[in-house]
């Protein structure tokens, strides 16, 4: 099975308020130590796999730089990573091979660079297509800006867009909201990702928050209720411009779903690589599943090869895993597809707990598919703990 590449580059031109990723502004003296990390990782990418236990093949059908912002590394520095992938493992013709740019970022010659290194997909952080609150959070770009960029692109031949947004920024109300929406669905772009403002310790504006303060415009952020509203609006909205949901916070019109991230959710094998960065593959031993392995969270410790963190798949880690990331789908997990590969005991067993949540309008049943419900997208971190096996089902696993 080809596999997916993930590559981090945690540099930024500025900390946006909201942002809990392992990026930051760093020095440009940096960049090339950084690069050259990442590309002995993956000169030895076969050995580093065999290490951790898990099987890697050669060919490779998506590649996602994210951050961060990519493509503030300067052009030469780009291309030695797509070099180095290319190097070490056999790109499909067809592959997906994605950029995370923020807006302004994106000047003819950079553009010409991501053509170069193979780019035919750029994720745009846009966040918000009104400028008070794009500006509330650190963004640099105004909506004119993100029009431009996306002009630029097309006419450069990358038409395969995504556009972030976020709902819940500080001023965020139903009508700008609704304008954010608007704006998205007239620039055609095929792909949307829709994300709830993260309330927690790792941002400024989330520490703000919780501390009941004012900074960061923390005062003018909307109440969870709104947030949620905001969503099930933009569910709504971008259905009816003819982008569908297809998983809890990623839209697109029709076949132009993210290959890359369907990776993670349909538990389908993919390596990272940078900081922060975590991979997934097929475990080489029967008496596990899968391993994951990450990177350390520090730039510094990353370029001074702090060891990798693993941690094998059990059979019972798997079929939860199977169940909490196949329902962020909106097609759901097919029954029958787990119990052939779980054992049907292991399914039977989480079968009461569906029937609950069916019960409770979170979950619906149809054709052999689980899925969940629009109320059940709200809630669906405290149903997917539910899902968690007992020791009685866990030992009925192969």
């Amino acid at each position: 099975m080809p596999f997916g590449i993930y590559i981090s580059v945690p540099f930024c031109r500025t900390k946006c308020s909201f942002c809990n990723f392992a990026s930051n502004v760093f020095s440009k003296t940096l960049f090339d130590r950084y690069v050259d990390r990442v590309c002995a990782d993956m000169d030895t990418a076969i050995q580093i796999a065999a290490d951790m236990g898990g099987k890697i093949e050669r060919e490779v059908d998506s590649i996602y730089l994210g951050g961060g912002t990519p493509t503030v590394l300067e052009p030469a520095q780009l291309r030695r990573i797509f070099s180095a992938v290319r190097r070490q493992f056999d790109v499909l013709r067809e592959a997906e091979v994605t950029v995370e740019c923020a807006p302004g970022t994106l000047d003819e010659s950079t553009i010409e660079n991501l053509q170069r290194c193979g780019v035919n997909r750029v994720s745009l952080g846009v966040q918000s297509f009104v400028d008070q609150e794009a500006a509330a959070v650190g963004r640099q770009h105004d909506r004119s800006i993100v029009l431009q960029d996306i002009t630029h692109l097309r006419s450069a031949g990358i038409a395969n867009i995504n556009i972030d947004l976020i709902a819940g920024l500080p001023h965020q109300t139903t009508d700008s909201w609704s304008f954010s929406l608007a704006e998205t669905i007239a620039t055609e772009a095929p792909h949307v990702s829709v994300y709830m403002l993260e309330v927690d310790e790792d941002s400024r504006l989330g520490r703000e928050l919780l501390a009941g303060g004012t900074r960061y415009h923390a005062h003018f952020v909307p109440d969870e209720e709104s947030t949620a509203d905001f969503y099930l609006k933009a569910c709504e909205q971008l259905q009816a411009g003819g982008i569908s949901q297809y998983e809890i916070s990623n839209f697109a019109r029709a076949g132009l779903e993210s290959r890359h991230n369907l990776k993670y959710w349909q538990r389908q094998p993919y390596f990272g690589f940078g900081v922060d960065a975590h991979s997934m593959l097929l475990a080489t031993s029967p008496d596990f599943d899968a391993v994951r392995f990450s990177s350390v969270d520090s730039l510094e410790a990353y370029i001074s090869q702090e060891k990798l963190r693993r941690s094998p798949v059990s059979w019972r880690v798997a079929l939860e895993e199977s169940f909490f990331l196949g329902l962020r789908l909106n097609r759901g997990i097919n029954l029958a597809a787990l119990a052939s590969k779980f054992g049907a005991q292991a399914v039977d067993n989480a079968c009461t707990v569906i029937s609950e949540f069916v019960d409770e309008g979170l979950l619906e049943r149809q054709e052999g598919f689980v899925r969940l419900t629009p109320r059940g997208r709200l809630l669906s971190n405290e149903l997917f703990q539910r899902f968690i096996c007992d020791e009685e089902s866990s030992s009925k696993l192969p």
